[in-house]
């Protein structure tokens, strides 16, 4: 099972016991997270967006470079 399943049932188990009061404190902080991000996301310039999303589709078509492949390729310029 993955984590974010895992995520999702711990919380879910701990709704169940809270009431509507407190359920309704939870989901302005959830909606408040979710603004944030929006909110970072739409200060990124166009460019850049573009370019994330484009590491992003590479890197899930398996079109990478391991974290080891580069640092031996520039270990030289690492110790300095």
């Amino acid at each position: 099972m993955g984590a974010a399943k895992v995520l999702d049932i711990e919380i879910n188990h701990y709704l169940e016991h809270l009431n509507n009061h407190q359920k309704e404190v939870v989901l302005s902080v959830v909606k408040t997270f979710a603004n944030e991000e929006d909110e970072w996301w739409d200060s990124v310039e166009d460019a850049a967006q573009k370019s994330i999303k484009r590491g992003l589709k590479q890197a899930k078509e398996g079109n990478v470079i391991p974290h080891e492949a580069i640092m031996k390729k520039y270990q030289k310029w690492a110790s300095k």
